[in-house]
């Protein structure tokens, strides 16, 4: 299968809880303008081995959970942020928004010099979207 390689830098690869994978690549297209570039259902014709995705150049790994594989339950996912850096921040974050992800931290702009903020996507995960404050470089 071609583009089966993540691009280059550090990779997330993440777990949707619930059999929801194929509900979480529509929503990652909708909120953040997502590339699918592969999926492959598992034998049960249900759940996600893997998928592929690229959002804003970089890849994005993902498959349903198998806690038939696992010795303990997964616990919500907490403890991590996933970083958008864009162009335009509110543009990112307000269609993150309008897609179903909920305001973790609104965005504003910051004493490091970003435009930066937090949402929680429908399946647990936090994402900071961040991006120039408008009118500078």
């Amino acid at each position: 299968m071609e583009n089966q390689g993540p691009t280059t830098g550090l990779t997330p690869h993440i777990a949707i809880a619930d059999k929801r994978a194929s509900e979480a690549i529509d929503f990652y297209k909708k909120a953040f303008g997502a590339t699918e570039l592969a999926r492959m259902p598992a034998d049960d014709g249900v759940r996600l081995m893997h998928a592929h995705l690229t959002i804003n150049g970089a890849s994005l790994m993902m498959h349903d959970e198998f806690p038939e594989y696992v010795d303990n339950e997964s616990s919500p996912p907490n403890g991590v942020t996933l970083h958008l850096h864009v162009d335009d921040a509110d543009a990112w974050f307000d269609r993150a928004v309008a897609a179903g992800a909920s305001v973790v931290m609104p965005l504003d702009n910051m004493f490091w010099g970003d435009r930066y903020g937090q949402i929680k996507d429908p399946f647990g995960h936090t994402w900071s979207i961040g991006g120039p404050i408008k009118g500078e470089k």
